[in-house]
């Protein structure tokens, strides 16, 4: 079994409200120096297989088919 995280985020230059939102958050609760908040989701995931490449290659075709809308978000696969 192999275990794979990814990690999708907003492409630089799009614009990111619920970010926006979180650095206003932080600094209403007294945290100082956070100069900007860029938010995302990770996908950890158990693969059946001991196959490495098939199993990175498997997960970039669920990120461009799902997980990510890669119009506006990239992605990032690793192997743990």
């Amino acid at each position: 079994m192999i275990k794979a995280r990814v990690t999708v985020t907003l492409k630089n230059g799009v614009l990111d409200p619920q970010g926006k939102a979180i650095e206003g958050g932080l600094g209403a609760l007294g945290f100082e120096g956070v100069e900007s908040v860029r938010q995302g989701k990770v996908f950890d995931m158990n693969v059946a297989t001991d196959d490495k490449k098939a199993v990175e290659k498997s997960i970039a075709d669920m990120c461009e088919k799902l997980l990510a809308n890669t119009v506006i978000e990239d992605y990032a696969v690793e192997i743990l």
